[in-house]
């Protein structure tokens, strides 16, 4: 399928419901793993000048079979990290514009009465791919960000009574611009919880930013990026990531942060079950991409700021203090003890 083509609406892509599904997808070896992952990340950094580890955990995010927040000031590439992802993969793709006069129905679709069967039919909406891009979500009002609520949770639609799957793979990458600009509005607490993770772009260092004039100058390099990967490959991916190991020394760890959060005197709100779920399973990517078949501790440290600090909220003597979320996780890490002694039993039994 041509990348030019893949931003395509649900009328003109259809079965996504045949898509394989990661526990039916085919084992793919460890050479082969390493090699797709490496193509994708290597079409991405193409694009994105400068940021390796941006790149790196999209395509963690998407392996855990999570959604990706990027948030940051207009300008600094979100959309076109999330465009780079969707254009290495050979699958549906479709692309939302919030706006303040969306509506929930714009996102997931509308029954409209047939005037031959005299029958209410439903037409999908754009959220019907593999991967949707919501292009600043957050300038559109929580109503409308709500219709994505049990999309990314549970990945169906209900509509009028009418309940109807999405594809598989799924994932949402959106975009958002910092609250205090003008025409935005924040992220209700139960949506962020469904990102995995949230990634700030931040500006470029002089060398990437030297390479970026050099090379965007005459033409973007996202019109030269082509698929390297399909549909049966990521679900093939998702599914050795669902077999990486996680031993109970892990998961303690992991318990450890989670309450160690819900316990601090400076947050009003820790980390939910839900996100430690979703640092589990982000962590179990990352050591997938780091060629091994278990999680190690510093495993759920990499992921643990950009999974839990968007879900955590600080209290008003934290916020007089100049803490952020991004401190507060790094000092819980700091404080959080990783028994090595225990080092052989991370492995896999």
């Amino acid at each position: 399928m041509d990348a030019h083509n893949q931003y395509v609406s649900p009328s003109n892509r259809t079965g996504l419901e045949d898509s394989p599904t990661p526990g039916d997808a085919p084992v793919m070896t460890a050479q082969r793993f390493d090699e797709t992952a490496g193509h994708i990340l290597k079409s991405i950094n193409t694009v994105i000048d400068g940021k390796p580890a941006a790149a790196r955990l999209a395509l963690t995010v998407l392996l855990a079979q999570g959604h990706l927040l990027l948030e940051d000031v207009p300008g600094v590439g979100k959309t076109m990290l999330a465009k780079t992802l969707a254009r290495t993969i050979d699958c549906s793709v479709n692309r939302i514009q919030f706006t303040p006069d969306l509506l929930p129905s714009d996102v997931s679709g509308v029954s409209i009465y047939n005037q031959d069967t005299h029958r209410f039919e439903f037409r999908r909406g754009p959220v019907f791919a593999n991967i949707v891009i919501g292009d600043e979500i957050n300038r559109a009002s929580a109503k409308t960000q709500s219709a994505l609520l049990e999309c990314m949770e549970e990945h169906q639609v209900t509509v009028d009574g009418g309940t109807y799957r999405l594809g598989e793979p799924f994932m949402v990458v959106a975009t958002q611009n910092p609250i205090e600009m003008e025409g935005t509005y924040p992220l209700p607490e139960a949506q962020r919880d469904r990102f995995m993770a949230r990634i700030s772009m931040g500006y470029p260092d002089r060398s990437a930013e030297l390479q970026m004039l050099q090379n965007h100058q005459s033409a973007s390099p996202l019109e030269a990026v082509r698929p390297v990967a399909n549909v049966a490959d990521v679900a093939a991916m998702m599914e050795q990531v669902r077999r990486v190991y996680v031993s109970p020394a892990v998961r303690d760890y992991t318990v450890a942060i989670g309450q160690a959060t819900r316990d601090h005197p400076l947050l009003r709100l820790g980390a939910s079950p839900r996100a430690l779920l979703q640092l589990l399973r982000a962590a179990k990517a990352g050591a997938a991409l780091e060629s091994r078949d278990f999680v190690l501790p510093d495993d759920i440290a990499a992921v643990a700021e950009p999974v839990l600090s968007h879900r955590l909220i600080l209290d008003r003597k934290a916020l007089s203090a100049g803490e952020t979320p991004q401190s507060v996780v790094a000092g819980i890490l700091s404080r959080v003890p990783v028994d090595r002694a225990t080092a052989n039993s991370y492995l896999r039994a």
